[in-house]
């Protein structure tokens, strides 16, 4: 699952560094995410992963990193096994 969501982050996240060279637990916001990236971000991980994210979900938290990232479609998903 967190690779998945690295290839989204690289794709849509328009960072000025590379994926692979943020950590898990970085502040995506510091390390150039936009609220539009973010915004494509959740559309991509929606798209790739079938689920919605609910309002109460849709907050700079949610999307701060990828270890957030993971944790947020974990929870929406019941997948946690798999965010390796």
């Amino acid at each position: 699952m967190k690779q998945k969501i690295r290839e989204l982050l690289a794709k849509h996240g328009g960072l000025p560094v590379a994926v692979d060279q943020i950590v898990d637990d970085q502040d995506l916001y510091a390390a150039g995410l936009s609220s539009f990236a973010s915004v494509q971000i959740m559309l991509a991980i929606e798209e790739a992963f079938d689920l919605e994210f609910p309002d109460n979900l849709l907050n700079r938290k949610s999307f701060q990193s990828i270890a957030a990232i993971t944790r947020t479609v974990e929870s929406l998903t019941g997948n946690a096994e798999a965010a390796e």
